[in-house]
Parts: structure tokens; C-alpha cells; sequence
């Protein structure tokens, strides 16, 4: 019985045929009919790109589902990758009206930036794009690999709805991976995969001019955790996937059983020492329990101890909507541990006062034992009603708290630390002294913690305006104590 024959693997043969007809065609006609031999027979691509999603046409946000595929016999690092997501922008909204985050990613969305930017010349269906970067840490891709879906969203920082059928790279349609070449894709600067809204492909010459490479993007650092607050909303999962949880259980400080998600928002920043979006905390109340809802957002894990804690914070003396008068407390803290490690350090604004002492003051606190009430403090009074760069310093069993880069209060022997702590942000009362609606908005631009230093306000300041330039408006590199 004869043996069947055995099939010669395409991509074994392809490179031979192709190098026939090159022999052939440089024969019959010389290098002139090079360039078209080579338009009828491009290179095949190096990558491709892949796209599903699961929202019609209007939504609260594109979510944008992306796979990369390496068609390469050599590996790809992903830092060498950029893609972009092309879209028409609403009305008169530009690049600043819009914002993304990461979702989900095989290799973490801390290795995961993004910018929105304005087209030089725009087209019927885009004006604007997302273009996505990912880091050093983000990994190779192996020959034939793909890097699974990259989970990412686009939204109005004003939450109105976007409206998607005049988005180039958008297609209901696809709610599972297809390829995708309205979603282009560069490798080192050069257009790798897909057809732009002008019509350049990847497999045209002319790309080749294409503009030079972005330098890479730099690995986060190490025991860093940075965020500007980029989010939809309290139930953005988003916010749930980098580590935050919004309180909703039972118990103080302040009116017990009121804490409620309705008082978290994420609005468009206002007024200055801030940009893009922030996190905005509402206590909000007509002077009842019932009527009550006080606010907080904080770190689901407890793995911070020494280093530095920073967050620009706008704290505020009068009431969004009201009468002013209530005993409110706007609170940056970190908390752990129980018992004999019970440790927190708070910052705590009381505009109005609060326990019997006028305000406005802050109050720096380091506690040893909440039970005892074992604990000791600095008083600063004065009003704080504006944007203010909030460090809390721990290291060698030092506690050091600073206002706008002026030292305020230290605290060190057995007030220090005992336990990692959560990192979190509160809006509070104390109590309710009178009968009315009203709301109070406490406001947090970013947040960011250093396990490896003890920086300055400017240093921080620094730091954080590098990250974002790039696009890294969240990461987090802290790892938790085993």
C-alpha cells in the first residue's frame, strides 16, 4: 500500500514561490517592474490585530476588546507595539473631554497606557484616536503567540453617552474576535497591521516613511502604586479591577449605617492644580439618619507600611448646595492590623470643627491603641478650602506628616506602624446639628505611594506629572506582605 504523500507546510513554500517570481519578473522587465511585482505581492504582516465588543452603537463607553498576534518566527516585545483605536469625537468635544482605562490584561493593566489625540486632518468616520502602549514588564510575545483580550474603555469624562456609528474602529457586529484592520497597529513606529482612515495600509511603501519610533515605554517602578482616578463611575469595574473598594457596609465613624456608593463620582476636574478627572467624595444629608450618605473609597488590600504616601487633595469650608454649619471630616488615612498592631495615621479636616474644638483645622494623628484611645497628635488652624499636596513620610519607626511640602507633626516610638495598612479617602459627619439639605464635596486628584523612599511634595509632583505625560494614569507595582 503506497504511503499518502506529505503536504509541503505553506510557509515553507511561500518564500520560495515568491522568490520565482521575483527571478521571473526582474528577467522579463528589469527593476522597473519591481515596485509593481511588489504591490500585487506584499510582505505578509508581522502582526495582527484582533477585535470583538459587546455595546451598541450608543453607550456609556466604547469598550474596545483587543488581541495581538505575533506572525513571526522571532519573538515580539510588546513595548515595540502601539495600537490605535480611531473615532469620531461628539459635538465640539476634544481629546480633553475623553479618557480611558484598562480593564483587564493577561500581563496587568499597570503595564497598559493610553492617550486620546486629535487628528491633524480629520476623515468622515475619525477624528480622534486611542493610542495604546504598554510597557517593558508588559513581556514578549512568543512566535505564533497571541496576547489574549486586551479589555479596555472609552468614555466621556462628562458621562454623557457616546454615540459609535460614525467611529471608524467601531463595529457592533463583531462580538467576537474577528481581525480587524480598521484598528492599526505599528511595530517601533511603522504601520505593522490595518488601513488608517486615510487610506495608507500596512502593506503600502509609502508607510515606510513613517515618523520614528516612540522611545519605549519604561517598565512602572517597582513598590509604586499611582492613580489619577480615571473612572465611569462607583460601579466601574475598572475601579473594582485596580484595587478599590466603594464603602457600602455598616458602621462609623461619623452617622453610622449611612456609608453609600451615590456619594462617589469621578467628574471632569475644576479650577486649578488639577487635570482630567478626580475623585469626588459627597456627604450629603437633611439633617436625619435617614436622609444621610457619607462617602468612601479605599485600597481593598492592606499592604502598605513604610515609605511615602502622597494624594493632592481639595478640601472645602462651604457646602456644595446648603446651609454651611455641619461638623464634617475630610480624611486621607491609612489603617491595619488589630489589637496589638492596630495601626493608623490620619489627616482629618474639620472645616467647622468638630468634638467641641472650632475650626477650620487639620488635625495629623499617628494611634497606637482606638480602644484606649492611646494616640498622639498636631492640631494646624487654619483653612485649607483649596487644592493642597498631602505626604504622610514613615520610615525607621518615624511618622512625619507634611502640608504643601512644610512639615507639620512627627511622631516615632511606639507611635509608628505595627501592621500594613489600607490607604483610604472619607467624607464624613460628625453629627447632625440642624434640619436642612445640604452636600459637601471633598475631591481627590491623585493618589500615590512609594514603598522605597521618603520623597519631597516636588519630587512626588515629578514623578507624577512623568507618569501621566506618558499616558500611565494607573499602576500598581506594591506587593503584598506574605
Amino acid at each position: 500500500m503506497a504511503s499518502p504523500r506529505r503536504r509541503t507546510p505553506r510557509r515553507r513554500v511561500w518564500p520560495k514561490i515568491r522568490l520565482l517570481l521575483l527571478v521571473a519578473v526582474v528577467a522579463a522587465g528589469g527593476t522597473a517592474l519591481y515596485p509593481v511585482w511588489k504591490a500585487a505581492n506584499p510582505d505578509p504582516p508581522e502582526l495582527k490585530v484582533r477585535y470583538r465588543t459587546d455595546t451598541p452603537a450608543t453607550a456609556t463607553a466604547a469598550k474596545p476588546s483587543l488581541e495581538v498576534f505575533n506572525d513571526t518566527d522571532k519573538a515580539l516585545p510588546l513595548s515595540d507595539v502601539t495600537l490605535r483605536y480611531w473615532f469620531t469625537a461628539d459635538g465640539a468635544a476634544g481629546p480633553s473631554s475623553y479618557a480611558f482605562n484598562c480593564v483587564n490584561a493577561v500581563f496587568g493593566c499597570s503595564n497598559v497606557a493610553g492617550r486620546i489625540i486629535a487628528m491633524d486632518k480629520a476623515t468622515d468616520t475619525a477624528d480622534h484616536y486611542l493610542e495604546v502602549r504598554f510597557t517593558a514588564a508588559a513581556g514578549d510575545l512568543k512566535p505564533g503567540a497571541n496576547s489574549k483580550g486586551i479589555d479596555l474603555q472609552l468614555f466621556r469624562t462628562d458621562h454623557k453617552k457616546l454615540k459609535q456609528s460614525d467611529d471608524r474602529s467601531f463595529d457592533a457586529e463583531m462580538t467576537s474576535y474577528k481581525a480587524a484592520e480598521k484598528v492599526t497597529a505599528y511595530k517601533r513606529g511603522v504601520l505593522a497591521w490595518g488601513e488608517e482612515p486615510d487610506g495608507t495600509k500596512a502593506s503600502d511603501e509609502k508607510k515606510k516613511t513613517a515618523k520614528a519610533a516612540p522611545e519605549p515605554l519604561p517598565a512602572p517602578p517597582a513598590g509604586v502604586l499611582f492613580d489619577d482616578f480615571t473612572y465611569q463611575g462607583p460601579k466601574d469595574p475598572a475601579l473594582f479591577k485596580h484595587g478599590w473598594l466603594v464603602r457600602t457596609s455598616k458602621g462609623g465613624p461619623g452617622v453610622e449605617n449611612t456609608w453609600s456608593a451615590q456619594g462617589v463620582s469621578f467628574p471632569t476636574a475644576e479650577g486649578s492644580h488639577a487635570d482630567g478627572q478626580v475623585l469626588n467624595l459627597r456627604a450629603s444629608t437633611d439633617g436625619t439618619k435617614a436622609g444621610t450618605k457619607q462617602a468612601s473609597l479605599g485600597t481593598a488590600a492592606s499592604k502598605f507600611r513604610d515609605g511615602t504616601y502622597a494624594a493632592r487633595i481639595h478640601f472645602s469650608d462651604e457646602p456644595t448646595t446648603g446651609d454651611a454649619g455641619d461638623h464634617v471630616n475630610q480624611t486621607f488615612y491609612t489603617i491595619g492590623g488589630k489589637d496589638s498592631t492596630y495601626s493608623e495615621l490620619d489627616n482629618e479636616y474639620m472645616p467647622n470643627g468638630g468634638w467641641g474644638r472650632p475650626g477650620p483645622k487639620l488635625d495629623t494623628v499617628t494611634w497606637y491603641d482606638h480602644k484606649s484611645n492611646d494616640r498622639v497628635y498636631e492640631t494646624t488652624n487654619k483653612s485649607l478650602d483649596t487644592w493642597h499636596t498631602m505626604l504622610i513620610r514613615v520610615k525607621d519607626g518615624v511618622v512625619a506628616y507634611w502640608l504643601d511640602g512644610k512639615k507639620l507633626f512627627l511622631s516615632d516610638g511606639k507611635y509608628a506602624p505595627r501592621a500594613d495598612m489600607s490607604v483610604n479617602f472619607n467624607h464624613w459627619f460628625i453629627d447632625l446639628p440642624f434640619k436642612g439639605d445640604r452636600a459637601w464635596d471633598m475631591k481627590v486628584d491623585w493618589l500615590y505611594y512609594n514603598a522605597n523612599d521618603t520623597l519631597s511634595a516636588k519630587q512626588v509632583q515629578s514623578a507624577v506629572d512623568g507618569f501621566t505625560d506618558e499616558g500611565m494614569h494607573y499602576f500598581d507595582t506594591v506587593r503584598e506582605s506574605r
